[in-house]
């Protein structure tokens, strides 16, 4: 379990690393920093999964909007028949 933390903060300070623009002399920093993110993560997983979950009822859920009826085109004029 220890051996996974220490992955992850080693791939989390890679990427502040890397967002940072590389900077070089700043590993302690972005260790740190990445420790505390993945301490925060665990904490945040901890209270999540100790809430139980709610089931999704239909009653929750927002109903799409009736569509517009579309306006009636116009009816074509008839033809004038042609004075003979």
């Amino acid at each position: 379990m220890a051996d996974d933390r220490q992955e992850r903060i080693r791939n989390r300070a890679h990427q502040i690393w890397l967002q940072e623009g590389q900077p070089a002399g700043h590993h302690e920093r972005h260790w740190h920093q990445a420790a505390a993110d993945v301490d925060q993560e665990d904490a945040a997983g901890k209270s999540v999964a100790k809430k139980p979950t709610k089931k999704a009822t239909g009653a929750g859920k927002a109903k799409a909007a009736p569509k517009a009826a579309k306006p009636a085109t116009k009816a074509s004029k008839p033809k004038k028949a042609a004075a003979k």
